[in-house]
């Protein structure tokens, strides 16, 4: 039974991604666009930080690694998702592994007094965590706030 229920959540979550207007396939040689998302952490709990990155994680894997674009953007409290001593350090390496980019809100950092060493390895870095969230917006990515 609850199999069922998880099947029946995991397939409501796939259409909740629509395609794109005109990604669908007319014939040979047509190529879908990839689903672009970016994602905001901005919660202090661990728990949140979890869901974010197994949702990027479970949509790359629904999707296909390959047709899919996403973006995490850690500010405000969801910095401490990315130091060195986070929690959840082993499912940011899994998002980064799956080519999902991670990143550091300069302004954030720079408000807590912390330094690229303080953070886990291979993350990135923008100067602005919202502005980085705006642009992709701008460019038309998808907005999922992660928390």
């Amino acid at each position: 039974m609850i199999r069922k229920w998880v099947l029946l959540l995991a397939a409501i979550g796939a259409l909740a991604f629509e395609v794109p207007a005109g990604a669908q396939s007319s014939g040979a040689g047509a190529q879908a666009k990839k689903y672009r998302v970016v994602m905001q952490v901005s919660n202090p709990e661990p728990r949140m930080w979890n869901q974010t990155l197994n949702n990027a994680l479970q949509l790359t894997k629904n999707a296909g690694k390959e047709n899919v674009e996403i973006r995490i953007v850690a500010n405000g409290a969801g910095i401490g998702m990315l130091k060195s001593d986070s929690p959840s350090a082993k499912l940011v390496a899994a998002a980064l592994e799956q080519d999902i980019r991670v990143l550091a809100c300069g302004v954030t950092m720079k408000a807590l007094q912390l330094e690229k060493d303080d953070m886990l390895p291979n993350i990135g870095y923008v100067p602005g965590g919202l502005i980085e969230i705006l642009d992709r917006q701008r460019d038309g990515w998808m907005y999922l706030k992660g928390d």
